[in-house]
C-alpha cells in the first residue's frame, strides 16, 4: 500500500475479523455508557431510600417506585444510545419507557416484604421461602422481559436477552450487597450511608454492564 493510500484497514480484513472488531467496539461502548447511566440512575433511589428510611410505607413505597422509574429511564437512555448504532430502527422512546416501567415494577416487588406485603414474612417457612423466591425471579426477569418487547422486532435472537439480563442483575446485586452490607451500620450519618450506597451502585452498574456488554454478541446480528 502506498504512503498516501487512505484505504481503510478493515478493507483488507476478512469479514469474520471485521465483525469481531465491530462487536468488541460495541461492547466497549456499551460498558462505558451503560455503567455511567446506571450509576447516575441508581443514585436517585439510593438517595431517596436513605431519605425515606424512617418514613411510613405509604411515603417510602411510592417515593422509591418513582425513583426506580427514574433509574430505569436513565439506564434505558444509556442502553438505547448504544443499541441504536447497530439497530437504527430501534425506538429509543419505547426502550426507555419499557425500562422505566420494568424498573418501577421491580421496586414494587422488591419492597413487598417490608411494605404492601409484609405479611409474607409471617407465613410458614416453606411458604415464605417459595414466595420470596418467586418474587426474586420476577425481579431479575422484569427488565429483560420488558426490553424484549422492544427488541424482538429487530433481532432474531431477542429472547436470549431475557436470561442474559437476569444473570447480569443477579451478579450485579450480589456484588452490590457484598460491598454495602459490611459497611452499613446503625447510627451512621445520612451522607455516609448515601455515599456507600452510591459506590455500591457504581460496582453494580459496572458488573451488570460488563456481563450484558460481553453477552451482546449472542443477541445482536453479526
Amino acid at each position: 500500500m502506498r504512503a498516501g493510500d487512505r484505504t481503510p484497514v478493515a478493507f483488507f480484513l476478512d469479514p469474520e475479523t471485521t465483525a469481531r472488531r465491530g462487536q468488541l467496539d460495541i461492547a466497549r461502548r456499551w460498558i462505558r455508557t451503560v455503567t455511567l447511566a446506571e450509576t447516575i440512575g441508581f443514585a436517585v433511589p439510593a438517595i431517596v431510600g436513605v431519605s425515606t428510611a424512617a418514613s411510613s410505607p405509604a411515603v417510602a413505597l411510592p417515593a422509591l417506585v418513582a425513583a426506580g422509574a427514574v433509574e430505569g429511564a436513565i439506564l434505558g437512555w444509556g442502553q438505547a444510545s448504544v443499541l441504536r448504532r447497530t439497530l437504527p430502527g430501534l425506538s429509543k422512546t419505547r426502550w426507555i419507557s419499557a425500562t422505566a416501567a420494568a424498573a418501577a415494577f421491580a421496586y414494587v416487588l422488591g419492597m413487598a416484604p417490608s411494605t404492601w406485603a409484609s405479611g409474607i414474612t409471617r407465613w410458614p417457612g416453606v411458604a415464605t421461602i417459595a414466595t420470596m423466591s418467586i418474587l426474586g425471579v420476577a425481579i431479575l426477569l422484569s427488565v429483560g422481559t420488558a426490553q424484549w418487547f422492544a427488541l424482538r422486532a429487530h433481532v432474531a435472537n431477542a429472547s436470549r436477552w431475557i436470561p442474559l439480563t437476569a444473570v447480569a442483575w443477579l451478579v450485579g446485586l450480589v456484588a452490590f450487597l457484598g460491598f454495602v452490607m459490611p459497611l452499613w451500620h446503625q447510627g451512621q450519618s445520612m451522607p455516609l450511608t448515601m455515599g456507600i450506597g452510591i459506590l455500591g451502585g457504581l460496582l453494580m452498574a459496572a458488573t451488570t454492564s460488563t456481563v450484558t456488554g460481553l453477552g451482546l454478541r449472542l443477541v445482536l446480528p453479526r
